[in-house]
């Protein structure tokens, strides 16, 4: 199977490259109202695609804000593996636009990048899919497993209906497995099988004093100043070892074990001082900087502000000060667990003379991990080797991704993270853009990897 439909793909590249420019001219936003008849081209556009490739029951199944992608095919017959196939169709808002070089829906190839919005995230990578899809059915006639498709138009936004979708229609999306593309690589041209993915949650402190701002030398060292009263209960929350010191907070964290360290150790590393401009890192004590990234929970600080903002000096006690806070998860956290954790701690240290509030954020996830000696995951290693001639790397990733954490939740099955993007994508930002490289050979991958199923 593999050879003649790499020689299909080989062939009909640039009608497939001409097809993908289409489908990234669509700028299917999906934050912003004024996109909406342009997201139900993008998800029409798909549904076609689906029809023409020989799926069957394509339909759009209508959400209370923007339409899901569903196909499938049982072509192969009920002795052939399912899998579910997950991607998503909307876009990130493209401002500032100054900062574009190019049009980001006028799709454009410079120095072997296609530079478009979505080129990477993630509509190259579900194109990739269903280019696949359509070259095996052209050369052999027939898929060699059944497929489930969930393309979606709401992952940019929280994926605010997905899983009431799948927990209602369960049965209609059931696979034996799931594979997403909508991740990356740890560099360019350097395959890697992402076999676990960190869990998020996250808290709001306000802390209210005076009922209005307060002149400093008529008020000060007679009431807590909130700004000052935050900023103790935020130092109380993690030390200088970097370990996060809530009462039960790493309770259930499984230990990274030696042959994880070593797998992390094998990853090739980042140079975090020229990447981001920093003098030292800092990590958890006992543990490496990419070991903490990647397998250990964190506890950020993602914002705080309270008093005087302008220019020059304001003499005020402001009235409130409030600080957003976010933790990534590792297995054996629970996400709503953590967010009590994190309350009582906030509640049990803090000062007299104000009032604290915490709210707790809506949108949460579990970590997710598999066995990196899973079969499935190791036939993707090997297809990926085989496609970038160059050997698999394993790693687990300091992101979060949610509809990861739902498919497990309700189907119970394995998850593969077939992801092609490059650290030089730009995802969320001006410019981005997707290797052809990675293009072409995780395409080739797919083929590989499909046919490696069947056999």
């Amino acid at each position: 199977m593999s050879e003649q439909a790499l020689q299909y793909l080989s062939d009909h590249r640039d009608r497939l490259l001409n097809k993908l420019n289409d489908f990234l001219a669509i700028p299917s936003v999906s934050t912003d109202s004024v996109h909406n008849n342009d997201i139900k081209e993008a998800a029409t556009f798909l549904q076609t695609y689906l029809q023409d490739i020989g799926f069957e029951n394509v339909q759009q199944l209508e959400t209370d804000k923007h339409p899901l992608v569903y196909a499938e095919y049982n072509g192969a017959g009920p002795e052939a593996p399912t899998v579910l196939f997950y991607g998503h169709y909307d876009v990130q808002p493209v401002d500032p636009i100054e900062l574009w070089q190019s049009d980001p829906f006028k799709p454009e190839i410079r120095d072997g990048r296609l530079y478009a919005r979505g080129s990477s995230d993630d509509k190259g990578q579900v194109f990739m899919h269903l280019a696949v899809f359509e070259a095996i059915m052209k050369t052999e006639g027939k898929l060699p497993l059944n497929v489930k498709v969930c393309i979606e138009g709401e992952e940019e936004i929280g994926s605010e209906n997905l899983y009431d979708m799948l927990h209602e229609k369960k049965e209609l999306f059931d696979a034996d497995f799931a594979v997403i593309s909508d991740s990356g690589m740890v560099a360019k041209n350097q395959p890697t099988i992402l076999y676990g993915l960190k869990g998020f949650t996250g808290i709001e402190i306000t802390v209210n004093g005076p009922d209005h701002d307060l002149h400093s030398g008529m008020y000060g060292g007679a009431v807590k100043n909130p700004v000052m009263a935050l900023t103790q209960i935020l130092a109380s929350m993690k030390n200088t070892d970097e370990v996060v010191t809530v009462d039960g907070f790493y309770d259930g964290v499984e230990p990274l074990t030696d042959e994880e360290r070593k797998l992390i150790k094998e990853v090739p590393g980042e140079d975090y001082k020229e990447a981001t401009g920093i003098t030292e890192t800092a990590s958890e004590k006992g543990y490496t900087p990419k070991e903490h990234t990647m397998a250990r929970p964190t506890f950020e600080i993602n914002g705080i502000y309270g008093g005087y903002q302008g220019e020059g000096t304001k003499t005020i006690i402001p009235s409130s000060a409030t600080a957003k806070i976010t933790c990534r998860l590792v297995p054996g956290q629970d996400p709503e667990k953590i967010q009590g954790l994190l309350e009582d701690h906030v509640n049990k240290v803090a000062p007299t003379g104000v009032t604290v509030e915490v709210k707790k954020e809506k949108l949460s996830a579990k970590a997710y991990k598999v066995e990196p000696d899973h079969p499935l995951i190791q036939k993707a290693a090997e297809s990926y080797t085989k496609a970038f001639e160059k050997e698999t790397v394993f790693v687990r990733m300091g992101g979060s991704i949610p509809v990861v954490e739902w498919i497990e939740d309700i189907y119970n099955i394995p998850i593969v993270l077939l992801g092609f993007g490059t650290p030089d994508d730009r995802l969320h930002s001006p410019n981005e853009s997707f290797p052809l490289d990675s293009y072409d050979k995780g395409m080739e991958t797919l083929v590989y990897y499909w046919d490696s199923i069947n056999k």
